[in-house]
């Protein structure tokens, strides 16, 4: 009898710890495609904890919101920058990008970008015997934008892009093609005239863009939807505020919420299907198996609706989905600027948070600026203690829209 309650007392505990492998809290993390579309590719924005959808107009634009360029003081702009990537693990990633501006009238603007990202050199091989087979893989994105003036204060802008990523390993007998599809943005922009206060003159500015909404990125040569990725739709909302104290200083203080237009990950539906009144681990991997499946057969169209409030905790959960940056830009003289910001995420959808530096010199029409990120959270960030270079050149007489 003794062994039989001893044996009773070992199934109930080893039914106990069964069940006590059922996840209750698991994390929730919306993840992409093509991930590279939301690095800050310039330093000026790197500076400014990876702000621009409110900030005053630059070449950089084309990135943050394009409606900007219709607000552009220089006629044209051309900028080059270069971003180091993971380099405290590697030194051959790196993200890089070309843009170029031209305000060809008082109310009327079109820019264009190529944004390139390669992950460096791979070596592959079937056994450690074997000659190394080498790969780069890499990304790409082509954008074209067209922005107006619809008032003194507002303008709007629609971009296009091209997406272009060659990740996928090749294999022999196997006809491997790059994947690739497009996207489109919707921006706004407002810009104030100039306020009179007490012991300074103000501006403000807000600004909004709806980004990379277009079709999931397939990797694979099926239709199906299943062995697709969501692209990183995504919306900014942001205002900034100029604080114009004489004719050479000025302090901007801004703030941009950001949130992934992606539906959330949805908890698992955890069963007994075969009725022994306890849930396996088979049966939670099949659980996890079959909410994938059902999450990847969502249309990104859908995705774009269900985004807003499909979070499982609700509304709170939808809030830990925005992120927010706060920073501050003191320009002298159109001549130098130093930056600083703060960027925050839930600890519970990725966990970034960093604070940020930067600095901008401008001699003629030349500009340089450059950037430095300091990691706050337990998260490592891939761009932590990277110094960011960004270069851009201003041609033409300038507007006086201010």
């Amino acid at each position: 009898m003794r062994k039989i309650a001893i044996c009773l007392l070992c199934l109930f505990c080893l039914q106990f710890s069964i069940a006590q492998e059922i996840p209750t809290n698991e994390p929730r993390v919306i993840t992409t495609g093509v991930p590279f579309l939301l690095i800050a590719a310039d330093a000026r924005s790197a500076g400014l904890a990876d702000q621009g959808v409110a900030t005053s107009a630059d070449a950089f634009s084309q990135q943050y919101n394009p409606a900007k360029y219709a607000f552009a003081q220089d006629p044209q702009g051309f900028s080059l920058n270069y971003t180091p990537y993971l380099t405290q693990l590697v030194n051959d990633i790196s993200l890089g990008q070309v843009t170029y501006y031209n305000r060809f009238d008082e109310r009327m603007a079109f820019g264009a970008s190529l944004r390139y990202f390669s992950l460096g050199e791979i070596e592959l091989r079937q056994d450690y015997t074997d000659p190394a087979q080498i790969v780069k893989p890499n990304e790409l994105a082509v954008d074209i934008s067209y922005s107006l003036k619809l008032s003194d204060y507002f303008s709007m802008a629609v971009a296009g892009r091209y997406i272009r990523s060659a990740l996928k390993i090749p294999a022999e007998n196997n006809d491997i093609k790059p994947a690739s599809t497009f996207a489109v943005d919707v921006a706004g922009f407002y810009q104030s005239e100039e306020i009179a206060f007490t012991d300074f003159n103000g501006r403000y500015r807000l600004g909004f863009n709806f980004q990379n909404l277009g079709p999931k990125i397939r990797y694979d040569i099926t239709q199906d939807d299943t062995n697709a990725n969501f692209l990183p739709a995504n919306m900014r909302l942001g205002g900034a505020f100029d604080f114009i104290l004489d004719d050479y200083n000025k302090v901007t203080a801004s703030v941009e919420f950001t949130k992934l237009l992606v539906p959330t990950p949805q908890v698992p539906n955890y069963r007994d299907i075969n009725g022994d009144g306890t849930i396996t681990n088979q049966e939670i991997t099949d659980a996890r198996v079959e909410a994938n499946e059902a999450y990847r057969k969502i249309s990104w169209t859908s995705g774009l609706i269900k985004s807003f409030g499909d979070a499982p905790d609700g509304f709170s959960e939808e809030l830990k989905e925005f992120t927010y940056s706060a920073a501050a830009e003191y320009l002298y003289q159109d001549s130098f600027a130093f930056r600083l910001g703060y960027f925050h995420e839930s600890e519970e959808k990725g966990a970034r948070k960093f604070a940020s530096l930067g600095a901008g010199f401008r001699y003629n029409i030349v500009k340089i600026d450059v950037s430095y990120l300091f990691s706050t959270s337990r998260v490592q960030n891939p761009l932590e203690n990277t110094l960011r270079f960004s270069l851009t050149f201003n041609f033409g007489e300038k507007y006086d829209d201010l």
